[in-house]
């Protein structure tokens, strides 16, 4: 099954607590979202890291993913695309997926966290993530990425048109990388 652009109707139960909590006001709405937020993800060293990810987007890609004045880590939590990103480790860590991304991987936030991405696809088709991971690296994002990946069940889907970029901080260096996506099909 595909799924389309990332205003689908079928939001995650992050949203809509959102939406739903937005009818409450500004300061609701925000409440809701960090409060959904799992822990591990607002400890400051942690936040830091989730941050990069949008501002790493912003300035590689030229736009947005995270709306002026909102909470990254909350914006990033709650968005409706797939948003995983993992560190610089010889076997690198994720160290953030999204709401989204942790039902797309039938994950704990708990679980996903720590995890090499590498598990993130099948032993086969390892070389072929690899080499996406060092066209990153060169040319800092892509924005064309396809690829099969594998839930904690099992389950494989082909992800279609992610994009996939560095997180620079502002030295310079290279801190991971991220990617975003909001179709696949599955397999």
């Amino acid at each position: 099954m595909e799924r389309p652009y990332a205003w689908w109707p079928a939001l995650s139960s992050v949203a809509r607590r959102n939406e739903q909590a937005c009818a409450g006001g500004p300061m609701a709405a925000k409440n809701a979202a960090m409060e959904s937020v799992p822990p591990i993800y607002r400890t400051a060293q942690a936040a830091a890291r989730i941050a990069l990810v949008a501002e790493s987007f912003a300035r590689l890609l030229g736009r947005p993913l995270v709306a002026a004045g909102r909470d990254p880590v909350a914006a990033l939590w709650a968005a409706p695309q797939v948003i995983v990103a993992h560190g610089t480790e010889d076997d690198p860590l994720f160290f953030f997926g999204n709401d989204a991304a942790l039902a797309r991987f039938e994950c704990k936030a708990e679980d996903f966290a720590g995890m090499p991405s590498r598990l993130s696809a099948e032993a086969p088709l390892r070389d072929e993530r690899r080499a996406l991971l060092d066209r990153v690296r060169r040319d800092g994002f892509i924005a064309d990425y396809a690829g099969v990946r594998i839930a904690a069940s099992g389950q494989r889907f082909r992800i279609e048109q992610a994009v996939v970029w560095n997180l620079v901080d502002a030295n310079g260096a290279v801190r991971g990388q991220a990617a975003a996506f909001d179709r696949w099909t599955e397999l």
